[in-house]
């Protein structure tokens, strides 16, 4: 073979090698699109009522009157103008309580690990199962049934409770759940979408349930087997966990480098370097 014939196959050699390379370890992430089983078919979802209370909860809780003496009477008073202090509140039966006080002044009740709180007038109530519009019919009617109050208005709000979205999404944190049902997607939508480097085939929920942390796994690709997952609609304190698809891991080295780092390109020059003279060493002799 002449010198010419060997520098060519060289060189040929090196780009043969490089184009393996970037091929093998850059190559397009699949199954980026969600919901690729959409059709017309018709997807039924599942019957899944209002999110309901649970132990260690905190509620907000408000009565209203036509007699603003007598709503005070039922609500917890603010004996302090400092939001965040742990104040003194009277809860209307002549006994005194320590709570907290939410930015916007309304004081919060924890449910207790039993399920119960203790409510001005009422005192101790099981709250723990019941959805929030259950709570409101159970607590007006107590107040109308004791004579208590005519026709209250009864408001109850979920208070700092939400879902954690972690891993490959644009904006990974603790999400506030500000209505009675939410579904991952809408959850997943508030993360402001995963990244290219998510993977929608496994999306992780990890729940927990009779004292155990329960893990489930959720295909965004698949929208029917997606919405008959028992953990499609979400519940408070839920984990939403999306992890790096085989390109984002093949993209982190065991020193920290990736492709984007200087790093990374210095020791792929080495390597292509170290590979160029030892099959130039070879084929020239």
């Amino acid at each position: 073979m002449s010198r010419n014939n060997k520098r060519g196959y060289l060189g040929f050699t090196v780009v043969a090698l490089i184009a393996l390379f970037f091929t093998t370890g850059c190559s397009t992430p699949k199954d980026v699109s969600y919901f690729q089983d959409i059709s017309s078919e018709v997807i039924a979802l599942p019957s899944v009522g209002e999110l309901k209370i649970k132990p260690n909860d905190k509620l907000s809780i408000t009565v209203k009157t036509m007699d603003p003496n007598l709503s005070a009477l039922f609500n917890l008073i603010v004996m302090t103008d400092r939001i965040g202090d742990n104040t003194t509140l009277n809860t209307g039966n002549g006994n005194l309580r320590s709570s907290a006080v939410t930015a916007a002044g309304i004081s919060k009740y924890t449910v207790s690990p039993e399920g119960n709180i203790d409510f001005p007038v009422l005192g101790e109530i099981h709250v723990a199962g019941m959805t929030r519009s259950e709570l409101q019919g159970f607590i007006k009617g107590e107040l109308m049934g004791r004579d208590l109050a005519k026709d209250p208005v009864v408001t109850v709000e979920f208070v700092n409770m939400g879902v954690s979205i972690l891993g490959e999404v644009a904006r990974p944190g603790m999400y506030d759940l500000n209505q009675d049902r939410i579904n991952i997607i809408e959850a997943i939508s508030m993360a402001g979408d995963l990244t290219l480097q998510g993977k929608r085939e496994t999306i992780k929920v990890l729940r927990e349930q009779d004292g155990e942390i329960k893990t489930y796994n959720m295909d965004l690709t698949n929208l029917k087997e997606l919405t008959q997952s028992p953990v499609y609609y979400l519940e408070q304190g839920d984990i939403v966990y999306v992890e790096p698809n085989d390109m984002k891991k093949r993209q982190t080295t065991t020193n920290g480098n990736n492709v984007y780092t200087t790093g990374f390109w210095i020791s792929v020059a080495s390597l292509l370097t170290s590979i160029t003279t030892t099959v130039g060493v070879f084929v020239l002799r």
